[in-house]
């Protein structure tokens, strides 16, 4: 769970039983912004349609937030909490080409799960501005699990195939991952194996 210190005062003035329940409410919330911003688009997105998606009164959500430029910068941050925290969380416990595995498939399931394209085709600028704040994300967790010295090389290739299909669907997730692992290297030992038994 993040603790954001901008919400401190919430915390303190709240009349919730518990830490968990203003962290529920406030997750409810950011994720009717996500529904409202796939519908609306950022430049129409109303207060007001927010709260109504989360199930809040207005005055909760500005308990919350302050103003729209908060709750979009709040769930700006959310959204990045969400890839970093779900790749952790798939890599947990593994190591060696298995663990580079599981970040590829997080990418993958990510992307089919929480499609950044129909975001992109009603607000590319919001979709853009995320891009720039997790693919430094995505490139640093990739590249540290990438063995040999063209890691840095090889993960950046990585984001970049995966912010294709983010931004413009096309082929099956098996396809997507398929890309993946060719740009991390998974799949060059079977490739030189299928070279040698051709030869």
């Amino acid at each position: 769970m993040t603790f954001d210190l901008r919400n401190v005062k919430y915390v303190i003035v709240s009349t919730h039983p518990s830490l968990d329940a203003e962290q529920s409410t406030r997750r409810r919330i950011l994720a009717a912004t996500f529904v409202v911003l796939s519908r609306d688009g950022r430049r129409k997105l109303q207060l007001s349609d927010v709260a109504a998606e989360a199930k809040v009164s207005r005055p909760t959500l500005y308990r919350y937030f302050g103003s729209k430029e908060g709750l979009l910068e709040a769930f700006g941050l959310y959204e990045q909490d969400n890839f970093d925290s779900g790749i952790a969380a798939a890599m947990a416990g593994l190591s060696g080409p298995g663990r580079l595995d599981a970040a590829l498939r997080f990418i993958v399931a990510f992307q089919s799960n929480y499609s950044l394209g129909s975001l992109a085709e009603i607000e590319p600028e919001h979709v853009i501005y995320q891009m720039k704040r997790v693919l430094p994300i995505m490139h640093e967790r990739i590249a540290r699990i990438i063995p040999g010295e063209d890691s840095d090389i090889a993960a950046a290739t990585v984001v970049r195939v995966a912010v294709c299909h983010y931004m413009i669907a096309g082929g099956s997730p098996a396809q997507f991952l398929a890309e993946l692992r060719h740009a991390a290297g998974l799949d060059a030992p079977r490739q030189r194996l299928h070279r040698a038994a051709a030869g």
